[in-house]
This record gives C-alpha cells, sequence and structure tokens, in this order.
C-alpha cells in the first residue's frame, strides 16, 4: 500500500471510527510532534506526521491501554508500511517491554520505541491532555499511578528528545587566539 497522504489522515480516523474528541488529539500531537521533527536533524518528518496522526487510531477498537497494539493490528491489516505501524504500536508512554505488556494483558510485543520518529510521537503524546500541551512536569505528575520505573523512563525519554530536537542551536563559538 501507498504511503496516505496527509490530506487522508483524517478521513481514514474517522472511517474507522475514532471521534471528533481522539481525532482532535491526534492533531494536536501531530502538531506537538512536527515542532520536534523539524527541529531535529535526524528526522523524517513525513513518517512524524503519519505516525502522530495515526497514533490513536486503536481508539476506534478500546479506549483500554490495548489501543495501541489495536491499532497497530488495524493498520497491519490495512497493509501500512511497518514504520508507522510501529510509531503506532511504541507511542504508550515512553512504550511498554514484552514483560510489561503480558503483565498488563497484552500481546507478549517489545513495544519501546527505538527510532527517532517513535520517539518523538511517543514524547509529543505524553505532552498532550486531549489538546492542552502539559510541561512534562504535569505529565509525569500525571501519571503518578503508573509505576517509578515507567515514569522515570517517560522522563528519560523527555531528556532525550528535548537534547536531540533542541530549541534552537547554540550559537557558534568563534575561534579566538
Amino acid at each position: 500500500m501507498p504511503d496516505p497522504v496527509p490530506e487522508s489522515y483524517e478521513d481514514l480516523l474517522r472511517t474507522a471510527g475514532c471521534s471528533r474528541k481522539v481525532i482532535d488529539h491526534c492533531k494536536a500531537v501531530r502538531d506537538c510532534a512536527l515542532s520536534y521533527a523539524r527541529r531535529c536533524k535526524d528526522a523524517d518528518i513525513a513518517l512524524v506526521e503519519a505516525g502522530a496522526m495515526l497514533h490513536d487510531i486503536g481508539r476506534s477498537v478500546t479506549h483500554s491501554i490495548a489501543h495501541a497494539q489495536a491499532g497497530a493490528d488495524l493498520l497491519r491489516t490495512k497493509g501500512f508500511p511497518e514504520d508507522i505501524v510501529r510509531i503506532v504500536e511504541c507511542h504508550t508512554g515512553a512504550g511498554l517491554t514484552a514483560e510489561e505488556c503480558v503483565a498488563l494483558g497484552l500481546d507478549a510485543r517489545d513495544c519501546v520505541p527505538k527510532t527517532i520518529e517513535e520517539k518523538i510521537v511517543a514524547h509529543a503524546d505524553n505532552l498532550m491532555a486531549g489538546t492542552r500541551l502539559m510541561t512534562i512536569d504535569e505529565c509525569l505528575e500525571k501519571a503518578a499511578h503508573l509505576p517509578e520505573e515507567a515514569r522515570r523512563r517517560m522522563a528519560a525519554l523527555s531528556q532525550e528528545v528535548e537534547r536531540l530536537c533542541p530549541k534552537e542551536d547554540a550559537p557558534a563559538q568563534e575561534f579566538r587566539k
């Protein structure tokens, strides 16, 4: 299947059965993720846009933690490229190990983000409460119910994305004798 075009992402979400609220959230995550991707020299901007827009397509099936795997499965059955599917599968928090997935009643899959695009979308999703941008501290406070290790991974993911996608380059140092 050819990669979907940006204009069709919202249609894909709507056709899958996502609510207006979910679609608006996906658009907010897209905007946040694209702001990071544009500052990151190694990120594929089109891939970040696709993954961010489709990250919650599994909410058309369930609103539980299983929505990431459900969304990945849905996209796989539709023939989507694996790099987009993996963004959807790995976007929950800072990802889940296969062991954590099993403990949560999910399929034993490694759902920890590895590529910069997967990390950017997961981080952008963490920062969005619906369509409202939060700080990482607010995000971690909101995640107080999660195990400490999961919150540590979220904080580490935030630090990594912020380091790889800086707000602006540090001024060049002039050579002085």
